[in-house]
């Protein structure tokens, strides 16, 4: 059950090339070539998780990569990651992690 190996590898490689841009069901969808809906039960089969849950994990991981080598201000690592807001990132990241993105950067000083 859930997507083949070979689509879901064409759509993580696509998350993880596009994340800092904005990513739709739709788009995903369209790798597969499936509706939008049936995607997402087949995402969540195959991964565990929704397409959209996994898309905002992958940009989380991304921001601690970017904060724990402090060359980035929180505005930059923001746009980097594909988040439309400093106060949305925080908010996720905060949510995510329990820290908020300059506590989590203050551990590796």
């Amino acid at each position: 059950h859930g997507l083949s190996p070979r689509l879901c590898n064409q759509v993580i490689d696509y998350i993880h090339t596009h994340s800092h841009q904005p990513i739709t069901l739709s788009d995903m969808a369209a790798i597969a070539g499936i509706s939008s809906h049936y995607f997402a039960t087949l995402f969540k089969q195959s991964i565990g998780i929704s397409p959209y849950q996994y898309v905002i994990q992958h940009r989380i991981e991304q921001a601690k990569q970017l904060l724990a080598s402090n060359r980035l201000t929180i505005a930059e690592i923001t746009h980097q990651v594909g988040f439309h807001s400093q106060s949305h990132f925080i908010k996720v990241f905060r949510d995510r992690t329990t820290l908020t993105p300059n506590a989590y950067r203050n551990q590796f000083l």
